[in-house]
């Protein structure tokens, strides 16, 4: 019993002297003490740093991807066929503007057709005067026919360049960069489309002036033979008898 007491006692004074020896080490010296809890949450607000630091990269990729795409889509196309639509229908209008005889002008319409396409030949001046009106009519009529030819040529003729625009265009189109490109291949393309029809409005003026004329003609024509055909049968009272000496 006394020898547990003893023990029991030097335990007690061990422990104390242990104690007061850790206690007495300095703090650098002493054991680091693990805690987990703290650790799992320093790698979650680091996760949590890493995932915004991505999106925050993220973000900025597609605001560069944006403004790239937005270059893109404000870059002009680099062809361009406007000048050359503009001088061929420039073309188209001075052989039309060069018409021969009557031109494509409303006053000279009607003094023409006043003077030399009259709607009536009741008593012509004379027969040279209509011989003159008549050639003039039929010089109009000729020169009509020659200058729808002349501008079906130009049109022709503008065929093969067109064929040209159009492949550069749509070439140009298929390798858009951006919209506006692709916008500009078409409002060209239209463009182009419009010159055509234009040829296509000048030919079948040009022709239907030619028709015109040459109906006018032939309706004047027959004014004329009518006119002097009353103008023949108009002989006066006739043959009148009268007195004759034949001798002195």
């Amino acid at each position: 019993m006394r020898n547990s007491s003893i023990c029991k006692a030097a335990f007690v004074a061990g422990f104390g002297a242990l104690s007061s020896i850790v206690v007495s080490v300095p703090a650098h010296a002493q054991w680091a003490v693990y805690d987990g809890a703290a650790h799992v949450q320093t790698v979650l607000i680091a996760a949590r740093e890493l995932q915004q630091v991505n999106q925050e990269a993220q973000s900025l990729l597609n605001e560069a991807t944006m403004l790239e795409n937005q270059a893109r889509n404000l870059a002009n196309l680099p062809l361009s066929v406007l000048a050359p639509l503009e001088q061929s229908i420039e073309a188209t209008e001075q052989i039309v503007g060069q018409a021969q005889g009557l031109s494509y002008n409303l006053t000279s319409i009607d003094q023409a057709f006043s003077q030399t396409y009259p709607q009536a030949l009741a008593s012509p001046s004379s027969a040279a005067q209509m011989t003159a009106d008549a050639q003039t009519r039929w010089q109009n009529a000729r020169g009509a026919y020659q200058d729808g030819l002349r501008v079906q040529t130009g049109a022709v003729q503008n065929l093969d360049a067109t064929r040209s625009q159009i492949d550069s265009l749509v070439t140009s189109s298929q390798a858009a960069t951006g919209a506006l490109q692709a916008a500009q291949s078409g409002n060209q393309l239209t463009a182009l489309q419009t010159r055509q029809l234009a040829d296509l409005t000048a030919v079948i003026t040009a022709m239907g002036r030619a028709q015109a004329l040459e109906g006018a003609r032939q309706v004047e024509s027959e004014e004329q033979g009518r006119a002097q055909l009353a103008n023949f049968l108009n002989y006066g009272a006739g043959y009148t008898p009268g007195t004759a000496q034949m001798f002195h």
